[in-house]
């Protein structure tokens, strides 16, 4: 594999940088954390951004308001940060809370001023705090104003901070971490297999940015995406929420896997401005070797297949 991918070479005809950079937050852990190590092999350098900076920091994530958890999660940026430069890329910690989007801001301000500017942004985090598995009656409406502004407005911050950056370039990628939560009903009240509103609304709300993205500037080189990682055996799913009927899951490596691809290869162009459901897409294109695929959903969900296959768009393409 040559250090810098062909399709970022081509996307970056207007950039300067020998290698190129991804910008991506909730990077201490879990998908964005795996996503950081697989993009630092497929030759990009690493902007991390996450709240938990070293092993151990107590930081709140409890799913409930009825009760508090800041015990230590696994990760940390630090490892991050370690874990792609043995790799071979360059890692650049910038600790942010989602609730302060000046913190991100500032950070976009950094990566373009050290590093010369950001060729992939890779949307991951997510608001981590009481009120994610609650029902409607049982949670405050500031604790859904802190879901939206984690989910929604410091993302729209960063994409609205860094677009001008790639439209100067000639294009850029940017890709919003989904969840079935923006766009089938839960299976049961939160708690008992379902989620909370905020958990919900705020995704919902986040699910429509790439297809604006796609009509406003796909035309002047934006490629953008919605990936759904489904349940996904995360440090955090592992450590919190089998009380809450989740558990297992795939490995955090099968998104990781479809997010180098979406970055670099031309053949993910068909999917700009779409949902990409991850699973179904990695087993489908053979991008994780020995994974046998996604298992029986133990929960009716609906998935959102429309971008699950380039054989499915064409044949939309050829009906419309």
């Amino acid at each position: 594999m040559s250090a810098v991918p062909d399709g970022a070479r081509h996307r970056r005809a207007h950039g300067a940088r020998a290698r190129p950079v991804a910008f991506i937050t909730g990077a201490s852990r879990g998908v964005g954390r795996a996503c950081a190590v697989g993009l630092a092999r497929a030759g990009y350098d690493l902007a991390l951004t996450a709240r938990t900076i070293e092993e151990g920091e107590a930081r709140e994530h409890s799913s409930t308001i009825r009760e508090s958890d800041t015990s230590p999660l696994p990760g940390s940026l630090r490892a991050t940060a370690l874990a792609v430069e043995a790799e071979g890329a360059r890692g650049m910690i910038l600790p942010a809370d989602l609730l302060e989007p000046g913190e991100l801001v500032a950070a976009v301000d950094r990566v373009e001023s050290e590093w010369g500017g950001i060729d992939l942004f890779l949307n991951n985090a997510r608001y981590v705090g009481p009120g994610h598995i609650d029902v409607l009656l049982d949670t405050p409406v500031d604790v859904i104003a802190r879901h939206l502004q984690g989910n929604v407005l410091t993302p729209l911050e960063v994409t609205r901070r860094l677009l001008p950056g790639m439209l100067e370039q000639g294009g850029g990628t940017i890709i919003f971490v989904t969840s079935a939560s923006g766009y089938t009903d839960p299976p049961g009240p939160a708690g008992q297999g379902g989620w909370g509103l905020g958990y919900g609304l705020s995704k919902a709300a986040a699910h429509r940015i790439p297809g604006i993205l796609k009509a406003e500037h796909e035309r002047d080189g934006i490629r953008s995406f919605l990936v759904h990682p489904g349940l996904t055996a995360t440090e955090r799913v592992t450590q919190d929420m089998k009380a809450f009927g989740f558990e297992g899951g795939a490995p955090v490596d099968v998104i990781a896997r479809v997010v180098a691809w979406l970055a670099d290869d031309d053949e993910a162009d068909a999917f700009t401005g779409r949902n990409v459901e991850a699973q179904f897409l990695c087993h489908e294109r053979g991008l994780l070797p020995g994974w046998e695929g996604p298992q029986p959903n133990a929960h009716p969900l609906v998935y959102d297949r429309s971008g699950a296959t380039l054989e499915d768009l064409e044949r939309e393409l050829r009906e419309a």
